[in-house]
């Protein structure tokens, strides 16, 4: 799942080198959180205009937990 996101965000993003992602232990639920880190100067490409390009990510990844029996939540820091 981090191989996924972090995938997704290079491609976004002018400063690919910057692009780090943390993922924290597994709630009682079962999620786990994705904190994406970019590059100052890229939270704009990877928020998008109204957060259209966040909400994408995240639909993505939930979908792709979904087929892994997991559950995921992506937080753009």
């Amino acid at each position: 799942m981090e191989e996924l996101l972090i995938t997704i965000a290079k491609g976004l993003v002018e400063n690919p080198s910057a692009v780090r992602v943390e993922a924290d232990e597994p709630s009682e639920d079962g999620t786990v959180v994705y904190h994406l880190h970019v590059a100052e100067s890229d939270m704009g490409r990877v928020i998008g205009k109204q957060g259209r390009i966040a909400k994408a990510i995240r639909v993505v990844m939930r979908s792709a937990a979904t087929r892994n029996n997991m559950r995921v939540a992506v937080e753009i820091d």
